[in-house]
């Protein structure tokens, strides 16, 4: 029996199935530290991963849930370290997953007396979080951490569990049938939601109806893999996924045209131009100016989360539903098309963008080497079962362009949020979850000069944990931001302003070594093959420094007119880098056209696309 409330709790997060918390001390979360530190020592607590900011426990323990489907735990001293957290937290919310965040406040007695590290929490966190509440009595304790890990599975997103200081050491009772005293249970109610039968008919005669069918996968179908495929195999779909479900279908399905958008492959942009049916499957994706064009194709969305169904594009049929168990339900009702020539043009477009990422990346450049080049030989040696991390910046470009995963392989980034720095958090927590894994994190220079070196100290104090220590962080070293420099270009006809753009140039291979582990440096193209053969064969931690252009264009599919005039705009105005982006770009649009002449492709389009 727990004696103190935070035995209790730890307790209680066990009972919840989980056995890894990421957390940073303090003396507001003090008694609670104690009761871990406690339950650790009489080999009943939980493992306790403490990386160097309260911001990586929370990032940590999303990616956590991304990677393993369970609730992801962080914990953190008051205000200041609950203030930390937050951004970690946001990504929890806007990506859709379960996280409890455990935080410290000031005793009861403190509450609105202005004294030190007293803040409104509940107030602070209730924007970020599906559920926040402050336990005041042990009586309350039980009751709050249930509805915290049950609010946090159902309605995907952080809860948080404030514990002031005197709280965390009071006695708990065992509860007894008491007026205003809750007792509740740990079970997680299901979520393996499933429409009416009578909706599920209409979604069935609405693909039916369709010729030209495209499916849109998002993070949400995770876990339904096989239940997509066979979907689309009969009703002779094409499919995209979204940045974060690459690995929901896996790159060996042909008819798979990956991302669509700025990150995204020509075949998607032309799948959203000439479907009929558009199928959403768990996506929220964000850009709905890639979408169909209003009354161009009947659309169906599944989602558990209601709220945000029906608003990117305008469906004809919203299921609210867990996406495996709508369409196990929706599969026997679907025709097997004969006709799937629309399937097979997309299959034929998919093997035509392939032949043009490649060309792009063997192109050479005068300022470094070619970052494509870099996520080109790393996907051709990724292994079985790997997990790649990228950062939210010209890292993601590359990845959604070059990485493809295959059965068994896993990848993520912060998604709807785009913070900078995941990649290093996302990396070793998939370590942690997943230690018999390689595990590839990409970063650029400035996301890893925020937080993504501290994280090297972390892998260095945590590494003889993992069943097999291989992890290789490849830095994309151009010492610039390079998506921002590139947006201030292409959004605004700004040139590129050093001041705020040019970061400090060190060396991150030597700052591995200094750590122990293993530096590469990358200055040739012609170097980029041996670098990744050497990391794959180091069972240890290496780290890739490689010097890439800063010029390099992150093109979308079609350059349309307003971004052209905007980038002529910013290199009219003196944008310093401009010999050098005019070459590189030059060359990068003139290689993605002859291949498109190779392709048997139209080169063209509307005129604002030429």
């Amino acid at each position: 029996m727990a004696t103190t409330v935070s035995d209790f709790v730890i307790q209680r997060i066990r009972e919840w199935g989980v056995s890894r918390v990421f957390g940073f001390p303090g003396d507001g979360i003090g008694a609670f530290d104690g009761a871990l530190g406690k339950a650790d020592r009489e080999g009943d607590g939980l493992e306790y991963i403490r990386p160097t900011h309260e911001e990586i426990c929370a990032l940590m323990a999303t990616a956590h849930a991304k990677f393993t489907g369970e609730t992801g735990v962080c914990v953190a001293t008051s205000s200041p370290g609950a203030f930390h957290m937050l951004n970690g937290l946001y990504d929890a919310q806007m990506d859709n997953q379960p996280v409890v965040a455990i935080v410290g406040q000031q005793g009861l007695n403190a509450f609105g007396t202005f004294v030190q590290q007293e803040n409104n929490l509940e107030r602070t966190l209730s924007d970020v979080a599906v559920y926040v509440q402050t336990v005041v009595s042990p009586e309350q304790a039980q009751a709050v951490v249930d509805t915290a890990f049950r609010t946090a599975r159902v309605r995907l997103g952080p809860a948080v569990v404030i514990l002031p200081h005197d709280v965390q050491d009071m006695e708990m009772p065992e509860l007894t049938p008491e007026n205003w005293v809750s007792r509740s249970s740990a079970v997680a109610p299901s979520t393996g939601v499933v429409p009416p039968h009578r909706e599920i008919l209409k979604a069935a005669e609405i693909i039916n109806a369709g010729s030209k069918v495209t499916f849109l996968v998002g993070h949400g179908a995770n876990g339904a893999s096989a239940e997509v495929i066979k979907a689309a195999e009969l009703c002779g779909a094409g499919v995209i996924t979204a940045l974060r479900a690459k690995q929901v279908v896996s790159s060996d399905v042909p008819y798979h045209t990956q991302q669509l958008g700025l990150l995204g492959s020509r075949p998607s942009v032309d799948q959203m131009d000439g479907c009929d049916t558009l199928v959403m499957l768990g996506t929220n994706y964000p850009y709905a100016q890639f979408l169909p064009k209003t009354g161009q194709a009947r659309a169906i969305q599944v989602d558990l989360k209601p709220e945000q169904m029906g608003l990117r594009y305008p469906t004809e049929l919203n299921l609210w539903g867990d996406v495996k168990e709508t369409l196990a339900a929706l599969i026997p009702l679907l025709e097997d098309k004969a006709d799937k020539s629309w399937q097979d043009g997309v299959v034929e477009s998919m093997k035509e963008w392939e032949s043009e990422m490649e060309a792009e990346a063997m192109l050479s450049y005068d300022d470094g080497v070619n970052p494509r080049r870099v996520y080109h030989e790393l996907n051709k040696r990724l292994p079985p079962r790997a997990i790649v991390t990228a950062d939210a910046g010209s890292t993601a470009d590359w990845y959604g362009h070059h990485i493809r995963l295959r059965e068994g392989m896993l990848g993520d980034l912060s998604g709807r949020l785009a913070t900078m720095l995941a990649a290093m958090p996302y990396a070793t927590a998939a370590k942690f979850a997943h230690s018999d894994r390689t595990v590839v994190c990409t970063i650029g220079d400035g996301a890893f000069q925020m937080l993504g070196m501290n994280e090297l100290i972390t892998v260095k104090k945590y590494m003889q944990k993992w069943e097999n220590p291989q992890l290789i962080i490849m830095v994309q070293h151009n010492d610039d931001l390079t998506q921002v420099s590139w947006e201030m270009r292409t959004e605004d006809g700004n040139p590129l302003w050093t001041e705020s753009q040019d970061v400090e140039s060190i060396d991150y291979a030597g700052y591995a070594e200094l750590l122990g582990f293993t530096g590469i440096r990358v200055e040739k193209d012609e170097d980029v093959a041996g670098a990744w053969d050497a990391a794959f064969a180091n069972r240890g931690v290496t780290l890739i420094d490689a010097r890439t252009s800063k010029n390099v264009p992150p093109l979308p599919p079609r350059v349309a007119l307003d971004i052209a005039k905007k980038t002529g705009l910013a290199l009219l105005k003196g944008d310093p880098d401009e010999a050098g982006v005019i070459k590189d770009t030059a060359k990068a649009v003139a290689t993605e056209a002859v291949e498109r002449v190779k392709g048997k492709l139209h080169l063209g389009g509307d005129d604002d696309q030429k």
